[in-house]
């Protein structure tokens, strides 16, 4: 059943909510950080406690973001001038027994100094722990939100939301693009979006149909996608997470697809997973999944891997089914017996970025596993701008010629261990301490090299004074250093001196 939420009524709903404050700031003024926080871990108490005597905010809290029930006067006065009557038919809120509670999960979802409200599904929980529908419309869950995170927030012309769901990804968009297109399969997921548009008055052009096919002849200048990557048997059992495709084909289908609808330059963003399987190296795998004879930088992180029997056990949770049930028990039977089947020890996740070029395409895959904190859109900007550097010194001669910096980001830890003179070096690590936190063990030359990275000298002369001072063959010292100076490159930890502004 597709709700009805008209314009009309998207627009009273607007008024209602501000008038009594419901957005992003007025939750977290009238819950204080505690109670905000304990709701984030699902405790509901402390800003139960929080709401009472709050007027109509306090309702608005306790129907949508707690899920509880509420007096029909109360939430009539808090909807207000929204009829309630017509609430009730667009589902927002539904009867239970003598009072009401909420029908649509309608949240404020805020970042930074933008405050939006997202319209979805209630979750399992919210439903009182019975399963979602089959085509249940996700809300801002941990997924998007790392896809969020994970995207580049340059200015561009124009966005291509794939999948778009409730519309998370096209509300972050609208802060640097000038149009915005956004596609589903799903007609409960578009009636949901477009509310969602409505409600935050973002214009946003809509489509409906499966994977590509709404904008087939179309170019854009940025895709994101938040596909139905789920990995297992080719069955559809809710339309949010599953694609009817086998094992990682839906990554698959995204990856090999999505050139095609760049602008030259332009670059596509997307959460994928991808199966291990024993004897088989995942960097091949997802490697081949980019289309033959199309320029295409691509830039594969692996974030995590799980092992079948927590991947299905976690899966299953998400959709409200209890591990243990008849129906749990069947289906987590059917999903280890396909990965059996089909020789799956683990299932990689994690973040893909593309890029249109006319050159020849970079294709680096690398895990990043460890924990850290800023977000990967700002570095997906830097890393195509360091592959772009990287290629335009490509050959030996033009990188030997290159004035570098070591960045100020750039830290060296040092392991030593204890000998008869004294404590002794074993391990020295560079660590970058920003973007992605990536580490990179280097030999003692490598210390003396980064120590004269202060953009006077280009490296081939600063190679020159090493192997003089060391004893080494220069070509020899040239050939060995060169490649790890690039992967330094490549993860900022080594910057062109031209980009400081100065040389140090």
């Amino acid at each position: 059943m597709i709700p009805d939420l008209s314009h009309d009524r998207i627009d009273r709903l607007r008024e209602a909510f501000e008038a009594a404050g419901y957005d992003a700031d007025g939750v977290v003024d009238l819950l204080g950080p505690a109670a905000h926080g304990a709701l984030g871990r699902g405790e509901p108490v402390p800003a139960l406690r929080a709401t009472a005597d709050a007027g109509a905010l306090g309702t608005l809290v306790r129907l949508f973001l707690l899920g509880l029930t509420e007096p029909r006067s109360a939430v009539e006065a808090a909807l207000a001038p929204l009829p309630l009557a017509e609430a009730l038919d667009a589902g927002l809120v539904v009867p239970d027994g003598d009072q009401l509670r909420a029908g649509l999960d309608v949240r404020p979802h805020g970042v930074g100094d933008q405050s939006w409200w997202v319209v979805s599904d209630l979750d399992s929980e919210l439903r009182g722990g019975r399963p979602v529908a089959t085509d249940h419309v996700l809300g801002v869950g941990h997924a998007s939100l790392s896809l969020v995170r994970a995207t580049s927030r340059r200015p561009v012309g124009s966005v291509l939301d794939l999948g778009t769901g409730c519309g998370v990804q096209a509300l972050h968009a609208s802060t640097h693009a000038q149009r915005i297109t956004a596609t589903d399969v799903s007609k409960r997921a578009l009636a949901l979006a477009e509310a969602t548009f409505r409600l935050n008055r973002v214009d946003v052009e809509l489509a409906e149909g499966e994977w590509f096919d709404p904008v087939r002849g179309r170019r854009f200048d940025l895709v994101v996608c938040n596909p139905p990557f789920v990995v297992g048997p080719p069955r559809t059992d809710f339309v949010y997470r599953d694609s009817g495709l086998a094992g990682d084909d839906a990554s698959a289908l995204v990856v090999r697809q999505l050139p095609a609808f760049l602008n030259d330059g332009g670059t596509g963003q997307l959460l994928a997973s991808w199966v291990h399987r024993d004897g088989e190296d995942w960097q091949d795998r997802v490697s081949g999944w980019l289309p033959p004879g199309v320029g295409v930088d691509a830039w594969f992180v692996q974030r995590d891997v799980a092992d079948p029997e927590l991947y299905v056990g976690t899966w299953l949770r998400d959709a409200g089914y209890d591990p243990r049930s008849e129906i749990g028990m069947r289906k987590a039977t059917e999903w280890l017996d396909w990965f059996e089947a089909n020789d799956v020890i683990g299932i990689g996740f994690g973040f893909v970025t593309l890029r249109r070029t006319d050159a020849r395409g970079e294709v680096v895959c690398e895990d990043l596993r460890h924990a850290y904190d800023d977000p990967l859109g700002p570095e997906s900007d830097q890393w195509l701008r360091r592959v772009d550097w990287l290629r335009a010194h490509g050959s030996a001669e033009a990188l030997l010629r290159a004035r570098l910096v070591t960045a100020d980001s750039t830290v060296l830890e040092e392991v030593s261990a204890p000998g008869d003179e004294g404590w002794s070096p074993v391990v020295h690590r560079l660590h970058r301490t920003d973007g992605p936190g990536w580490q990179h063990e280097v030999d003692e030359l490598g210390v003396r090299l980064l120590a004269g990275f202060r953009g006077a000298l280009p490296l081939g002369e600063l190679l020159e004074l090493l192997a003089v001072g060391y004893g080494e063959n220069v070509e020899e010292l040239s050939a060995a250093a060169i490649p790890v100076v690039r992967e330094l490159i490549r993860h900022g930890m080594v910057v062109p001196a031209e980009w400081t502004g100065e040389a140090r």
